[in-house]
């Protein structure tokens, strides 16, 4: 019986430092998943910005264009 014991007492701090690793693991992957979702959010974001931006630059281009283009028939 003691040998039963002693294997347990053996076995019982292990999954207990195993547990603590699996848990401290899982804290760290949750931590940079967290990171990882909000970097991608801050580039999405940035995208979407930049995307806004050239769509203002090329309708403010397109008017240019419309209005340039008025201009050009009427002071040949």
């Amino acid at each position: 019986m003691a040998s039963k014991n002693e294997s347990n007492a053996n076995t019982s701090p292990t999954n207990a430092s195993g547990d603590n690793a699996h848990a401290e693991l899982t804290a760290q992957l949750e931590d940079l998943l967290n990171t990882l979702s909000n970097k991608f959010a801050g580039v999405s974001s940035e995208i979407f910005a930049k995307m806004d931006e050239m769509s203002r630059r090329l309708d403010n281009l397109e008017a240019q264009l419309a209005a340039n283009k008025d201009k050009k028939p009427g002071s040949s």
